[in-house]
């Protein structure tokens, strides 16, 4: 399973928001994979190395296109964190990695995505049509839009709320944080919103590479990127792979076990 993260304005935490989920999620084993074009976070919040990471990911990508890349190029966080492969700083050498990656190392990241058990998860940052990540999310089973409930960003998620489903086979809205509520966001903007994330600091503390706080089994943060890990497989396992016959997209909406909508 493939699945692209981003936000379209602001900094609503995409990159913080991804390692919880992929801290927590249910089955089998989850990797990140960071390529956002600005330049990544990770490497210096957990103090990793530059390499391996996106940039040896995607020379390698230029020679072959196995499954064991990722595995290859990722790097282990501390504790239950889990497995990354890390984008460089500059904004210059993760566009260029990224410039190899989409357009040779696409089918590498998608056999390490393709074992029922696995998935791996696509930091692409802030994403608009002229991003270099975005063929990456065009090739992702889903696409979670992070945005927090505030007047600013969800203007900017309104202005592109039309063109996001022709993305993704499945794109889901994720708010994060405090401000409007959901039904508020849900009438302004015409869509339904998949999941939600509390404003957390002790969890998001650890996921930041911080020595104090709560890990990703105790905080509130790691408990809400399980609840939406466990909604986005429901909305992708019952999914067949897209073709040109499906219906366009929609958002996805929340799901319960008692069909309801209510998580």
């Amino acid at each position: 399973m493939l699945i692209g993260l981003c936000s379209v304005k602001g900094s609503p935490g995409v990159t913080t928001a991804t390692l919880a989920m992929a801290a927590r999620w249910p089955v089998g084993e989850a990797r990140v994979v960071e390529a956002d074009p600005a330049g990544g976070d990770v490497a210096a919040r957990h103090r990793l190395s530059a390499t391996p990471g996106l940039v040896s990911l995607a020379a390698a990508a230029r020679r072959q296109s196995s499954a064991g890349l990722l595995a290859e190029h990722s790097q282990r966080l501390s504790g239950d964190l889990p497995r990354v492969v890390p984008g460089p700083v500059a904004a210059e050498q993760a566009r260029a990695a990224l410039g190899v990656l989409t357009s040779r190392g696409v089918d590498a990241i998608r056999s390490a995505a393709g074992p029922s058990d696995a998935v791996v998860l696509v930091d692409v940052g802030r994403l608009d049509p002229s991003s270099p990540a975005l063929p990456l999310v065009r090739g992702a089973e889903a696409l979670l839009v992070m945005a927090r409930p505030r007047a600013d960003e969800l203007s900017h998620v309104a202005a592109v709320v039309n063109e996001i489903p022709t993305w993704t086979r499945i794109p889901g809205l994720v708010l994060v944080g405090d401000g409007y509520s959901r039904v508020e966001v849900e009438r302004e903007l015409g869509v339904p919103v998949m999941g939600t994330l509390p404003q957390d600091s002790a969890g998001a503390a650890v996921l930041r590479g911080e020595e104090r706080g709560k890990p990703p089994m105790k905080s509130n943060l790691g408990r809400a990127g399980k609840r939406l890990a466990r909604t986005l497989m429901a909305h992708v396992e019952p999914s067949s792979p897209s073709s040109s016959s499906q219906p366009a997209a929609e958002f996805a909406a929340p799901v319960s076990s008692n069909g309801n909508g209510v998580p």
